[in-house]
């Protein structure tokens, strides 16, 4: 069928293709996942089965003060009136709304097993019970003063809040973590002073530079403590992009016990991270597995094995019900720095890790996108604004209509007789109260709803007392709705007030380090990597090794030998152009057969590394690609630390890399010598130097059916030609005058090479 042929339905009187109603389908299925379910809104900072939740349990009368209910209770209340939705999600997300390890300020008091930090799950439902918190009501009190908007349920047959009237930033208190379709959000919780001076600062002042925003909220503050190290500098850059990921760790002290021993305990942990997923790590590292497709362990293992085992004697989890986190490690000796095994554990264990931010919610009007911490700041101050406003006409409609119903009490003590009288002998009672004493029908109908005793003295009284009392909130009403001043210092006192009664100590300190790096120090030598054609490593100690005295095993045979030192690195090249660092200093001795480059690095499936070089950081390097393609580099630039190595030069299929050429300070050319014969020296100065790899420029002109077959760099005494010449190996060395005919600008497709040499090669002179 064609793809655009109209289908046999109708939809709104129009017909569809098959592909217009898949991407309408699709993008109803995402607004509503995006909207529905994973992306919190920037007024109340829940999603909507949290909302529903809060709401269920308010309506229950589940307050702080009341006696908690089964879960299974709250849940089936969720599910029956709001949520249709599985009871486990429901379950699951009260839950975490518990858990005082995930949420800064818990929402629902949970009584019973509700996990723990280390993963456990909760109990069933039916054997945990809930209420609220007290933090809750700041969503929760304001709900019935028309502050926000109600919709029907999904069957029509209850209401539901839109949203929850907060009245202090939830969403930046208890962050928020979701993933939609097309979008991910991920936003650490906050201090709830910290959130509320900022808040207030910029009611006093919209135009509150970023500096001074940032001085107020100086980072996140996480529910298990712990320390963030990230600079104010990146802390700030991802504050103001709203996106990117902060440094954290552990905060640990040591403890002196008998006989000069110590031993170093950690008692809170960076987010994401728990005291079971620390003892798993030191048990992987300790005792790793080979990786998969491998049958030994490898290098790095090995070594990161022989570190732990060296430096660590004992591990204790001691959390319990006095400390929720008391992690104790003892080293195998006292003798130890302790700073070096503090750096250890960190490199070796979750204590270090990023913490990702991603401020992505839906806006007041309700569009999801990723915002700033300023925006997010502004887009709650402006809802706050708009919730405070419609309080304060419910309330001011309210205190109007009590006045008029006072108004008209007022007139039936000032004229009892008449209007006993008046309802007496009216046949209508109401429209002879409303026409003879000039009330309205509410008033009217107040008055026949009124009892005897309600006509005491002391009753009149109280009305006109109440009458000015109302008059006077009336006024102050009013007042706050016409001055914008007064309005304004009603939303920061609320603020303040808030803040001094659910406000705490900020948790997390905030102090810039260094990530953590296990740097083992290397004696800066001499040393000669001797390379076999399978690609098996080994490092000799010196220089000028004879490398005819090199023993390789049956079948395999000498690839090169790379003089360089100890502190260098290596760096492998696949066939596909992809690069793999390994330190010279972590290469086997050349006692042994050495170990395979592959045992050493991630190599992708199909690839084979095809050629090594090692040097410097800022070794010079050129690469290139039998097409003529071809750039300077430095090793630097080529070092990567994922042991998946990352792609650095374009390989067009079917194309071949070339050998790279290490450059010498005293190179100033490149000799290039086609498969056909033709020849041609170029400048080092015309080849483009990319730091970052890729495809390079064109070297050298080709023919249609030839290829670039062999390149050499060129000193000051020339290159050197080898070749077959008369059944004799013959080398000859063309020097710069020799030179001279066959130099020429880049891309250019050179002369004809005189010397008609068979198997020729270029080497660079000595």
């Amino acid at each position: 069928m064609d793809a655009t042929q109209d289908l046999p339905f109708q939809h709104d009187d129009e017909s569809l293709t098959l592909a217009q109603f898949a991407e309408q389908a699709y993008l109803d299925y995402a607004v509503s996942v995006v909207r529905g379910r994973a992306l919190p809104e920037v007024s109340d900072g829940q999603k909507p089965v949290q909302r529903r939740i809060l709401y269920a349990m308010d309506a229950m009368g589940l307050g702080p003060t009341s006696r908690p209910v089964k879960s299974a209770r709250v849940v089936g209340d969720v599910l029956g009136k709001y949520h249709p939705h599985g009871d486990q999600a429901a379950y699951d997300a009260m839950v975490r709304m518990a858990q005082n390890f995930a949420l800064r300020y818990p929402l629902v008091d949970g009584q019973g097993n509700f996990g723990s930090r280390d993963g456990d799950n909760a109990a069933a439902m039916r054997y945990t019970e809930a209420r609220l918190t007290p933090f809750s009501r700041l969503l929760l009190d304001e709900l019935d003063e028309g502050t926000v908007d109600f919709i029907p349920n999904y069957d029509g047959s209850q209401h539901e809040p839109v949203c929850l009237p907060a009245r202090l930033p939830v969403m930046l208190l208890n962050g928020a973590s979701g993933i939609a379709v097309g979008m991910a959000t991920e936003i650490p919780s906050h201090n709830l002073r910290e959130i509320a001076k900022a808040c207030v600062a910029l009611l006093k002042k919209p135009s509150l530079s970023d500096e001074a925003l940032y001085a107020l909220v100086p980072g996140p503050d996480f529910p298990g403590g712990g320390q963030i190290i990230s600079s104010p500098e990146d802390i700030a850059q991802i504050y103001a992009t709203g996106r990117g990921a902060i440094k954290a760790r552990a905060r640990w002290h040591f403890e002196d016990m008998a006989r000069g021993q110590w031993q170093l305990v950690v008692t809170e942990l960076p987010p994401g991270t728990s005291s079971q997923k620390v003892l798993e790590s030191i048990e992987a590292a300790a005792n790793p597995k080979p990786r998969t497709g491998k049958k030994s362990l490898s290098t790095e293992q090995q070594q990161t094995r022989a570190l732990i085992l060296g430096m660590l004697d004992t591990v204790r989890d001691e959390s319990g019900k006095e400390a929720a986190v008391r992690l104790v490690f003892e080293p195998k000796t006292s003798r130890i720095a302790r700073d070096e095994f503090v750096n250890m554990l960190l490199v070796q264990t979750g204590l270090e890790g990023n913490v990702p931010v991603n401020l992505v919610c839906i806006d007041t009007d309700g569009r999801p996108g990723q915002r700033s911490l300023r925006q997010v700041l502004e887009s709650w101050l402006a809802f706050r604004s708009t919730t405070v406003t419609r309080r304060t006409q419910h309330r001011l409609d309210k205190v109007t209509d009590r006045i008029h119903i006072l108004e008209g009490r007022s007139i039936v003590y000032l004229n009892v007789d008449e209007v006993i009288h008046t309802i007496r002998e009216a046949d209508e009672p109401r429209a002879a109260l409303m026409q003879r004493f000039d009330l309205s029908e509410r008033q009217a109908d107040d008055i026949l709803d009124m009892r005897l005793r309600q006509l005491a003295r002391l009753e009149g009284f109280r009305i006109e007392q109440e009458l000015v009392k109302r008059r006077e909130e009336q006024a102050g009403l009013r007042e706050l709705l016409d001055n914008p001043e007064a309005f304004r210092r009603l939303i920061i006192r609320e603020i303040e007030a808030d803040a001094k009664q659910y406000g705490d100590d900020r948790r997390t300190l905030i102090e810039a380090a260094g990530k953590a790096v296990l740097e083992t120090p290397v004696i800066d030598e001499p040393v000669t990597v001797v390379i076999s054609q399978k690609g098996w490593l080994r490092a000799r100690q010196g220089h000028g090794h004879d490398a005819s005295q090199f023993n390789f095993k049956s079948g395999d045979a000498l690839y090169d030998a790379l003089e360089c030192r100890s502190t260098d690195e290596l760096i492998a090249v696949s066939n596909t152009g992809r690069v793999y660092t390994v330190a010279v200093a972590n290469l086997p001795s050349a006692r042994g057969d050495g170990q395979p480059v592959t045992s050493m690095v991630g190599i992708e499936p199909g690839a084979r590394i095809v050629h090594m070089v090692a040097g410097p950081a800022a070794q010079r390097v050129v690469l290139g690609v039998r097409g003529a393609y071809g750039f300077m580099t430095r090793i630097g630039d080529m070092s990567t630390r994922q042991h998946a190595g990352k792609q650095f030069v374009t390989v067009d299929k079917g194309d071949v890399l070339l050998k790279p050429i290490m450059l010498r300070d005293e190179d100033h050319a490149l000799a290039m010598l086609t498969k056909k014969g033709k020849f041609l020296v170029v400048a080092l100065e015309e080849l483009k130097t990319l730091a970052g790899g890729g495809r390079g420029t064109i070297l050298m002109g080709l023919d249609a059916d030839d290829q670039l077959a062999q390149w050499a760099a060129v000193g000051p005494a020339g290159v050197a030609l080898r070749g077959i010449y008369r059944a004799r190996d013959t080398t000859r060395v063309l020097d710069p005058q020799a030179l001279v005919e066959y130099v020429g600008r880049r891309a250019r497709k050179g002369r004809m090479l005189e010397l008609r040499f068979k198997q020729p090669s270029l080497w660079p002179t000595d």
